[in-house]
């Protein structure tokens, strides 16, 4: 039975993955340099120049990116190959205004494929699976890096995309689907619907691979139950190529990063310092081996551990643990960007003072998002008719800017708890780790 581990690979020396490290950063520190003004600049100001980067080592010489950098840069002040050269793009969410979009050559979509084939393979995958993706297709990254890396394995793939729960458990039976890919709140929802209609005997699902948004050990016991699957995690970014960055093995202690294409540290969020191994701070990025949109100690906001304890599945690639929190105000809802500053426009396009909070839940295993609105005391004096269709038009403008249904509530003016600091804008009530 054929399949796609790669052990010279995923199971090299820590040798041999440093010293592809150490080659791959030289040289992309040169490719950007020479193609990316805009870095180039970044590492001007530092003093750096492509010269004082010789290995993994001089890594820290290097200027931090960050989000505000893909906005500032957008849409083209990253790229670092000519535009024909460019065969794709994806993008985020977005937040207010600008969004972030990655460019792909033919041979970034054939590596980030490549490690989307090894989380396959990882949680069990062979050309023998039907693997069943029912991820966001188009811009959203998480249907077509799956989709490319089933293709990889050889396994016969349904790009489903998500929706139409009718028709997935439809073709789940008929295809006898064994690998499900989706986010962990669609697989919850599927698991339910599929025993609702009292099927779960007609489905031949053995595992799932699910990430794009915060769940728990809780959550997937809960999944692995009603679908009877071994549920794996998969962690990437957009911005960095897609699900894929790393994965969950057998062991189920942590994602390894595919470290011959990526370099990972962790940093103090506040100082940027770059912590020893074991200590909880911010992931960081580096892309080393790809052309169009190569990103140099991408900041993720994404806290997190790194271990290189040896691996019962025999990978040695070093492994981070589940993402437990952000370093900045950006939530994760449904698969989804959700800033604080998005909901603020909305509400001062349509007349509202800055006066809200958001409030997260997970029910049934769903996230579930309420936007309290403080009304101005005019408002106040409405009917409940009035104030009824208010909340529907607010509903309507959010569900435009985020993507996602998020309740509104509109409250009595200044009943929102006022704080001489910042102000408490979110309260996450979701067991995030």
């Amino acid at each position: 039975m054929e399949h796609y581990y790669q052990p010279e690979i995923e199971c090299a020396s820590r040798e041999q993955i440093r010293a592809w490290q150490d080659e791959r950063l030289v040289k992309q520190v040169k490719h950007v340099y020479d193609n990316v003004p805009y870095y180039r600049k970044k590492m001007e100001e530092k003093g750096v120049t492509p010269e004082d980067i010789k290995s993994v080592d001089d890594l820290h010489k290097l200027p931090f990116l960050t989000k505000d950098d893909l906005r500032d840069a957008y849409p083209y002040g990253l790229v670092a190959v000519p535009l024909k050269d460019c065969v794709r793009i994806q993008s985020t969410s977005g937040t207010t205004g600008r969004r972030v979009v990655a460019f792909y050559t033919q041979h970034d979509l054939d590596l980030w494929e490549e490690c989307c084939a090894r989380a396959i393979t990882a949680a069990g995958g062979t050309k023998e699976d039907v693997v069943h993706v029912s991820y966001g297709y188009g811009l959203f990254t998480g249907g077509p890096g799956l989709n490319g890396g089933s293709h990889k394995v050889g396994s016969l793939t349904l790009p489903m995309s998500s929706g139409n729960t009718d028709r997935q458990i439809q073709f789940m039976v008929d295809l006898e689907s064994t690998i499900l890919c989706c986010t962990p709140s669609y697989a919850a929802f599927l698991g339910e619907s599929i025993n609702e209609r009292g099927l779960k005997d007609s489905i031949k699902l053995k595992a799932g691979i699910f990430g794009a948004e915060a769940w728990t050990e809780e959550m997937r016991r809960d999944i692995e139950k009603s679908l009877g699957i071994k549920a794996y995690d998969i962690y990437g970014l957009t911005e960095i190529s897609g699900p894929g960055v790393s994965f969950e093995c057998s062991a189920q202690t942590g994602m390894h990063i595919n470290e011959d294409h990526f370099i990972a540290e962790i940093i103090d969020p506040n100082t940027g310092e770059v912590l020893p191994e074991g200590s909880k701070g911010e992931l960081v990025f580096t892309s080393i081996t790809k052309e169009a949109f190569p990103l140099l100690r991408y900041r993720t906001r994404d806290i997190c551990v790194l271990t290189r304890e040896k691996c019962s599945c025999g990978r040695t690639h070093v492994k981070m643990s589940k993402p437990m929190g952000r370093s900045d105000d950006m939530l994760i809802v449904k698969g989804v960007n959700v800033f604080p500053s998005q909901i603020e426009t909305v509400l001062l396009n349509k007349g509202y003072a800055a006066n809200y909070q958001i409030i997260v839940d997970r029910v049934n295993n769903s996230d579930q998002i309420e936007v309290q609105v403080e009304m101005t005391p005019e408002m106040f004096s409405d009917s409940v008719t009035e104030i009824t269709v208010k909340e529907k038009e607010l509903v309507n403008a959010l569900k435009a800017m985020l993507g996602i249904y998020a309740k509104v509530k509109l409250v009595a003016p200044k009943s929102i708890a006022r704080s001489e600091g910042k102000a408490v804008r979110i309260i996450d009530n979701r067991k995030l780790y």
